[in-house]
């Protein structure tokens, strides 16, 4: 994969998709070269035309030379747990593209919008050399945060039908996005929404409660996806964002904030299989019989456990 091999990266990404026993080993081995790779996340409601919009800009970064992948998490079939493909059924214009790397992956019960490994997928393309890293999350609504978790810029795509910018304040939108789309720009109620974002975005700006790392008023921009219309001027704001980051130190910060929440992650991850491990293994004695019974409270039955625990020695 480190040499360009296309069959090893997607080799590579089913092995962390499916959380095999390699994948320590794997992410081992690319951790000294999956530090590059611009990523920006593309959420909001289904139906928003996110699919669309990161296939032209895709096209756009293609026509300027640059490499680009696209992770498109698609909903879990209900039958196979696999990817729907439906994102990969919209942009096969560049199927064929050697500059460009498309996958898919399941959501497989995750309900932040993203799928568990997704992250580790970043890696994998960062390693492999590609300049842009597209993330497009499979619209499930207010529960698509996890996207400020990945990206280094985050795009929410709204259509006119989604609502007033009161419900997109109320689904947290605001504290996710860097960029606002209103996709489908030619619809009745399109000005009307752009203005409520563009007096929404101005008023969290000047908030002094804004968690936001750098002194950015989020930009409010029209689009016709479909009609290749306004993926430009999303383009420059996107150039704009990543400037503003790298000029103030943010864009180093979030890097480092993001590999300590990852670290934090795995930790908790590692904990919960040891637990699950020394309950098979029949080691935590009669306390889960106890706490189902409801004779032990939960919190008494954790803290006797608790020293009882331990990681998996090296």
């Amino acid at each position: 994969m480190l040499t360009g091999d296309r069959l090893a990266l997607a080799r590579l990404i089913t092995q962390v998709e499916n959380r095999s026993d390699a994948v320590p080993a794997i992410m081992k081995a690319v951790h000294g070269r999956a530090q590059g790779g611009y990523v920006v996340g593309v959420t909001g409601p289904p139906g928003a035309g996110k699919s669309t919009v990161v296939d032209r800009l895709t096209a756009r970064l293609r026509a300027e030379g640059a490499t680009v992948g696209v992770v498109a998490v698609d909903p879990s079939s209900p039958f196979t747990g696999g990817a729907v493909l439906g994102d990969r059924i919209r942009m096969q214009s560049h199927a064929l593209d050697p500059g460009v790397f498309i996958r898919s992956m399941a959501t497989r019960g995750s309900l932040g919008g993203l799928a568990r490994a997704t992250g580790d997928v970043l890696k994998l393309l960062a390693a492999f050399g590609l300049q842009w890293i597209l993330i497009e999350t499979v619209g499930v609504g207010q529960t698509e945060l996890d996207i400020m978790k990945l990206a280094d810029t985050t795009v929410v795509v709204l259509v006119p039908e989604s609502g007033d910018a009161i419900q997109t304040m109320k689904a947290g939108l605001m504290e996710a996005a860097d960029v606002f789309l209103v996709n489908k720009a030619d619809r009745p109620g399109a000005p009307a929404l752009m203005a409520e974002l563009k007096f929404a975005a101005h008023l969290h700006a000047a908030s002094a409660t804004s968690p936001k790392d750098i002194a950015w008023e989020i930009p409010v921009l029209s689009a016709e996806a479909q009609n290749d219309v306004g993926v430009d001027a999303l383009l420059v704001e996107l150039r704009r964002h990543r400037a503003a980051l790298e000029a103030t130190g943010a864009f180093a910060a979030r890097r480092r904030a993001r590999r300590l929440a990852e670290f934090k992650s795995l930790l908790v991850e590692e904990f919960r299989m040891e637990v699950e491990r020394a309950a098979r293994a029949g080691e935590l004695g009669g306390a889960f019989a106890r706490v189902v019974d409801g004779t032990l409270d939960p919190y008494t039955a954790a803290h006797a456990l608790l020293p009882v625990l331990r990681l998996r020695p090296e």
